[in-house]
């Protein structure tokens, strides 16, 4: 059961009079306190059903559109030893490939954790309501310029977690460290800087990404991580293409 308390309290009335009168006393002598309990047996109010039903006809017509579809299932996990998955290179290829279109300059993108990939997309027709499901934050796409000892930082952090969702960046894990690694087909580089496109959430620390904080230079791009999702496969649909993400070995482990 569910309860919710109103009290008045007259300390708030004390506090305004004080202002006009302050040189009056005054005493609280009482407040009035009444309980009421919100459960299954409140009468409906049709009033307030009538005020919000043609919003919710409305928003479910929307979420239920259908805006694409997928050649296969996209799990969030392929399996315990497999570092991607179809949902992660799906997700960091789309929003890599959306953020391209304002910045062609961009090395390579992480633009969630695992963690942030809450659903699995279903094979078959994909709705407006499964991008939201998949992404359900307002999360903002943001490029960082990073040192190559704050790229490397990352990189390690990646492998340290058993990967993460990328898009441009190949490597191998062994012993939680990275080795081989290749970003846009090229090797690593220590030397130099990289440009690399990740969200505000992941950059203000969010899941314990530490790599972002003294960035070199950042952009934000005006791209929320969602609109880049939708975008993409709404364009793929408008081709009379279909979502068909694989298993490319861009983070393979021991």
């Amino acid at each position: 059961m569910i309860k919710c308390n109103y009290r008045f309290n007259t300390l708030i009335l004390f506090a305004v009079l004080c202002l006009f009168a302050c040189k009056s006393k005054y005493q609280i002598t009482q407040t009035k306190r009444a309980e009421y309990n919100i459960n299954n047996d409140l009468p409906v109010d049709s009033n307030i059903i009538k005020a919000y039903n043609p919003y919710k006809v409305q928003m479910e017509a929307e979420m239920n559109k259908v805006i694409a579809h997928s050649n296969v299932l996209m799990s969030k996990v392929e399996s315990d030893k497999n570092p991607e998955s179809l949902l992660s290179n799906f997700f960091a290829d789309a929003t890599f490939h959306e953020a391209q279109k304002i910045d062609n300059n961009i090395d390579f993108a992480i633009p969630t954790s695992k963690g942030g990939l809450r659903l699995d997309i279903s094979k078959g027709e994909v709705t407006m309501s499964n991008i939201f499901e998949t992404m359900p934050f307002e999360n903002e796409l943001i490029v960082f310029t990073l040192s190559g000892t704050d790229t490397q930082n990352l990189i390690n952090f990646i492998a340290l977690n058993d990967g993460e969702p990328v898009s441009g960046l190949r490597m191998k894990i062994v012993d939680k460290k990275p080795v081989n690694i290749t970003i846009k087909g090229k090797p690593f580089d220590a030397s130099k800087s990289y440009r690399i496109l990740t969200t505000d959430y992941l950059a203000g620390g969010g899941d314990n990404f530490q790599s972002f904080k003294k960035p070199i230079d950042k952009k934000h791009l005006g791209l929320k991580v969602r609109t880049a999702l939708i975008n993409y496969i709404q364009n793929l649909e408008k081709e009379g293409k279909n979502i068909n993400p694989i298993l490319d070995g861009r983070i393979t482990k021991n």
